[in-house]
């Protein structure tokens, strides 16, 4: 269960707001000073942050219990969408970029909606401060899953980094990535090959869409760069995918939209009510059978190792990995990655197939080492990562009272509180990144790399490496390289390639309406 919220609703205080109307609104104890940038009593604003700036209360408020919320998510999911929820917050609060505001889902799904959101660089950092933030129970938000979705085992991406057993779960994961480092290439050339010879005798009768050729092959890739063996295509049959795509939504359902029409009808079945577990129970059943078998030599390997973990709870694990953190993971972030390419041009492609074929002769393979010297591949697969974060959002629960730093102020957090950090937001930060809001390819060519540290896609920063005692992403280098890869491979066989590109909140869909092949092939 997540931990509840250690401010109690009870200590709302009620205030009129005679400004506005005589609008009644509730406010958080924190709240009771103006809610402004410049807000704060006289010994608020007489308080300076360790860097000079002064300390104010944070501003924003969570309005009236249950409506509040309840309209919040409509604005959030239907009628202002993600980034313009956080954007009119802001601007209806001064351009202050730490805010209390209502996350969804809300009721009845989650029992506390009010989080301290982190709109800006500097703020968001605090979230990957793992002396400073709890994140057990956390990944999902203001609300967790049912424990029966996991075998009854609290994965690792839902333990805090000061559990035990985070890093004996850590340092098992960290193992399987290196240990399986050098099969990604292989594994990842067939599953592109798979991909792009479909799509190409796909479009000699119209456009092409990616995402479903990718959804479809990148869970085969996956398994077979983890684990080798049988890929579950062949293992499960053709059902595979569908059942490990259940099992994801059933977890995830509370933060989907734009799925069902109507709106309305969405909202009630996906955002009002958990879906129960039992809707995917013998589809989870024959995934853990399938993994059982296919990671067998690893279950094996992490027994002779004594790792302190179970053998069964290893084995939901590796489950939940293979599928929510990588699986998932891949689902979304390559369609990015293509889209962001769709939209740059022949110009950029030019460029890009110059590098790549400057460094892999014909004939030879593209590896993980080849695409390491491609410095223009590697950039572009980095910006993609700034502007399209694979996981927009970091929750966390204060450790103590903290102050924590935007750009121009301090703000006073309490103990206790749940923390949000919208990462679009924090990664096109222009107090950061020059032209910020636009996707620039060699961004992170030759010295620009310093930027690298406000990359933080990973849970953390980019030129930083996970370990046991921190939240940064195991499989961090290897979702990089399956982007290059990606690039690499893309410009080795095509010259330029168009496409439509239609934004959807979770993962663009890219549909191919050109590919034009090497003419020196």
């Amino acid at each position: 269960m997540q931990k509840s919220w250690s401010l109690s609703k009870t200590s709302y205080s009620l205030e009129l707001s005679i400004a506005f109307g005589d609008r009644l609104a509730l406010a958080h104890p924190a709240m009771t000073s103006k809610v402004a940038n410049s807000s704060g009593s006289d010994n608020a604003e007489a308080k300076l942050s360790p860097s000079g700036l002064p300390v104010r209360e944070v501003p924003g408020g969570y309005g009236v219990p249950f409506l509040s919320p309840l309209r919040d998510r409509l604005d959030y999911y239907y009628f202002q969408g993600a980034e313009e929820y956080f954007r009119s917050r802001i601007a209806r609060n001064g351009g202050a970029t730490v805010l209390r505001v209502n996350m969804p889902p809300g009721p009845f799904i989650t029992a506390d909606s009010r989080v301290v959101a982190f709109l800006d660089a500097r703020s968001f950092s605090v979230l990957l401060d793992d002396a400073k933030v709890d994140k057990t129970d956390t990944l999902d938000g203001t609300f967790m899953p049912s424990l029966a979705l996991f075998g009854g085992y609290r994965p690792l991406a839902f333990l805090d980094a000061a559990d035990p057993r985070h890093a004996a779960l850590k340092r098992v994961m960290i193992s399987l990535a290196a240990a399986r480092m050098h099969h990604v290439a292989p594994a990842f050339r067939t599953a592109f090959g798979a991909v792009f010879d479909a799509a190409d005798a796909g479009l000699g009768d119209g456009p092409v869409q990616f995402n479903k050729l990718n959804e479809h092959h990148m869970f085969d890739f996956t398994c077979s760069a983890l684990f080798g063996g049988t890929p579950p295509s062949k293992a499960m049959g053709d059902g595979a995918v569908t059942k490990a795509i259940k099992w994801l939504g059933v977890q995830l359902h509370p933060l989907a939209s734009k799925i069902i029409k109507p709106w309305l009808l969405e909202d009630l079945l996906l955002h009002t009510f958990r879906l129960p577990p039992l809707l995917v129970r013998r589809d989870y059943a024959d995934l853990t059978a399938y993994f059982a078998e296919a990671a067998a030599g690893f279950l094996n390997d992490a027994d002779k190792a004594q790792s302190g973990i179970s053998r069964d709870e290893l084995l939901h694990n590796i489950v939940f990995t293979a599928i929510f953190n990588a699986y998932g993971g891949f689902k979304i972030f390559l369609p990015h990655v293509i889209k962001w390419l769709a939209r740059a041009g022949p110009a950029l492609h030019a460029r890009l197939a110059s590098e790549v074929r400057a460094a892999v002769p014909n004939g030879s393979d593209i590896t993980v080492s080849a695409v390491d010297k491609m410095p223009l591949v590697k950039s572009v697969v980095w910006e993609a990562l700034r502007m399209n974060p694979p996981v927009e959002f970091q929750y966390g629960r204060a450790r103590q009272d903290l102050v924590v730093e935007s750009h121009d102020a301090a703000y006073q957090v309490r103990k206790g509180e749940m923390l949000f950090g919208y990462q679009p937001l924090a990664t096109r930060d222009e107090r950061v990144f020059k032209q910020a809001g636009e996707f620039v390819p060699d961004r992170f060519v030759g010295g620009e790399g310093r930027l690298l540290g406000n990359v933080v896609w990973s849970n953390g920063p980019e030129n930083s490496e996970p370990a046991e005692g921190n939240k940064q992403c195991p499989g961090k280098d290897m979702v990089v390289a399956v982007g290059r890869l990606m690039v690499a491979e893309l410009f080795r066989r095509y010259d330029t390639f168009t496409a439509d590109v239609k934004e959807m909140p979770l993962e663009p869909v890219v549909t191919f309406t050109s590919l034009t092949r090497d003419k020196a092939e």
